[in-house]
């Protein structure tokens, strides 16, 4: 029944009239003019069909444009949070997804190596940086405290990857134990082969972000900070400074936070 309620029935009926007029007058049983006046009316038909049907799509077309407008509205008028709590239940999810997305350069902040002590948070974090082709490098601005714990953990594990070339040795700085993150660009090169936005996973030591093990602090809450944040370009300065070899003086109220 859909099925034929699909067919075009006005522009069928034209055609079976007009066959039919021609078969008439080709057995002489109407004149030539009866045919001409047949197909004239089939045409004014026609032409009033399409008319009509022409001022239905401008009103289609008017309304779906209608409808864009309204949609760019509420996409414009919904405001993205600058910051976004992750939890124990998402953590791996969202730090996986950070690493295998991340491109550009990406600067690890005043983390702590013995979170890498396990293999399997290694794999998770920082392994899919390093085989990620499309970050460039990765560096690490650390305490001094942790200069060892990078020879004996991190080095070796690193140096066994493939693009081992990739992370050079950290900055090593005295770093207050307040705040922790990993900053890097996200998004596909555009042609001119600028990266996406920049966004940041930060971190506070001590509870209740940090769980304490026996031997180390692992992250159990952090903040995953979008591109449109203030927060970035905070860190960004403040990865500058250390680049620069400045002293860190940052807090949790002051330079960078939650928000």
């Amino acid at each position: 029944m859909k099925h034929l309620l699909r067919v075009d029935w006005d522009v069928i009926a034209g055609i079976v009239a007009a066959v039919a007029a021609i078969i008439l007058h080709l057995l002489h049983i109407v004149e030539a003019d009866v045919v001409f006046t047949i197909v004239l009316v089939l045409l004014a038909v026609l032409l009033f069909r399409d008319l009509r049907r022409e001022s239905l799509d401008e009103r289609v077309i008017a309304s779906v444009e209608q409808l864009q407008t309204q949609v760019d509205e509420l996409r414009h008028a919904v405001t993205l949070p600058d910051a976004e709590l992750v939890g124990p239940r998402r953590l791996r999810d969202v730090s996986r997804r950070f690493a295998e997305s991340a491109s550009g350069e990406v600067v690890w902040y005043n983390v702590c190596f013995l979170m890498f002590q396990s293999q399997e948070l290694f794999d998770l974090l920082l392994r899919p940086m390093i085989d990620n082709p499309r970050v460039e490098t990765i560096r690490f601005v650390a305490d001094e405290s942790e200069r060892d714990r990078w020879k004996e953990l991190i080095e070796p594990r690193v140096r066994a990857c493939g693009g081992s070339g990739k992370v050079p040795e950290p900055q090593w700085r005295t770093l207050p134990r307040t705040i922790s993150f990993v900053l890097a660009d996200h998004g596909a090169a555009d042609r001119h082969g600028a990266v996406g936005a920049t966004e940041a996973l930060v971190s506070f030591w001590g509870e209740p972000f940090m769980a304490r093990t026996i031997d180390r602090q692992v992250p159990r809450y952090i903040f995953h900070v979008r591109s449109h944040s203030n927060l970035i370009a905070q860190m960004v300065e403040l990865d500058r400074q250390q680049r620069l070899g400045g002293t860190a003086t940052e807090s949790p109220g002051s330079t960078v936070g939650p928000g």
